[in-house]
């Protein structure tokens, strides 16, 4: 089967290539800098030499735009949302024009596009759609707006013989460097690993293997199409993921930060403060009613496993 991952070079394209490589399958990036002899160039907004790799393809996993982990200012966020609008579009033009189309499309999207809530769980039937929430910074909107622009863009595509999928994925956790997981163990291990502006704010994640895995499933799947959330059932607030997190460490101090100094912090990261405050509970209600399981359905289990194996890198 071959599989053509456009944006594959950044921490999820890397898993996903990594793992679905080990499985046999034939793997093309399309990246602005390829390196490697499945490594192909493409530039994520215009039609080129390219598409010969989409023609033909067993499925497109388009993962590219601009990473979220920056600062919010209106240069960053208008790349943020043209990178993703423009890839999804050229790739629904390249699909349309292909002779043998993939049989499915993997668009990824992200479960941010749900509303900041501590009520219930956001699932795909039910769930809350961001945007207009009281009492939060006005500029949170926009990163819903990118989202229901990057699917929409999916969405608008002519390509009625392939299916699609948009990916709501929530936070996945690898042990890989500079990933979200890296991240948050470099905090806990130097101490700082305790609650943010209370810890009540919940956090969606999902393991590597099992973020592969449902990748898998997707593809395989053929009744499954439009909006699929990735997120392990296990949703929980900022404070107990940290204080999993510092036990997966043997870490027995995690300092609070106030917002003000979760302020700070992200500036000194170069990151926004929304990827901490944001309260993403979101659960994948489609997934497990077609009967795909978890490996690492909670997060103490999932924090002992990727704190083994980064030690192990």
């Amino acid at each position: 089967m071959k599989i053509v991952i456009p944006g594959g070079t950044g921490q999820v394209g890397t898993i996903l290539e990594r793992a679905l490589t080990a499985q046999g399958y034939d793997v093309v990036v399309l990246t602005r800098h390829p390196r490697g002899e499945r490594q192909v160039h493409w530039d994520g907004a215009t039609l080129g030499d390219w598409v010969r790799e989409i023609d033909g393809s067993d499925a497109v996993i388009n993962l590219a735009g601009r990473s979220v982990s920056c600062r919010y200012t209106p240069e960053n966020l208008a790349a943020m949302m043209n990178s993703r609008v423009d890839s999804a579009r050229v790739v629904g033009e390249a699909i349309a024009k292909a002779a043998r189309p993939p049989a499915v499309w993997l668009q990824m999207s992200t479960a941010t596009i749900y509303a900041h809530r501590f009520d219930a769980a956001n699932d795909e039937h039910t769930g809350l759609i961001g945007g207009d929430e009281a009492g939060v910074p006005g500029y949170w909107e926009f990163s819903v707006r990118i989202a229901r622009s990057w699917e929409a863009a999916q969405a608008q595509a002519a390509t009625p013989a392939t299916r699609k999928v948009a990916l709501r994925s929530a936070m996945v956790m690898s042990p890989d460097r500079g990933g979200v997981f890296d991240v948050l163990s470099w905090l806990t291990r130097i101490g700082l690993g305790g609650p943010v502006a209370g810890g009540r704010q919940y956090v969606s994640w999902i393991h590597d293997h099992d973020f592969v895995r449902a990748v898998r499933f997707l593809i395989e799947r053929d009744d499954l199409a439009g909006a699929v959330n990735l997120a392990a059932p296990g949703p929980l607030p900022q404070r107990d993921l940290m204080r999993a997190l510092r036990s997966a460490w043997r870490m027995p101090v995690g300092l609070p930060a106030t917002g003000w100094m979760a302020e700070i912090g992200a500036l000194a990261l170069r990151t926004d403060t929304e990827l901490l405050l944001k309260s993403r509970r979101v659960v994948p209600e489609r997934l497990t009613d077609a009967g795909f399981s978890f490996h690492y359905p909670q997060w103490q289990p999932a924090a002992v496993d990727l704190a083994r194996r980064r030690r192990a890198l």
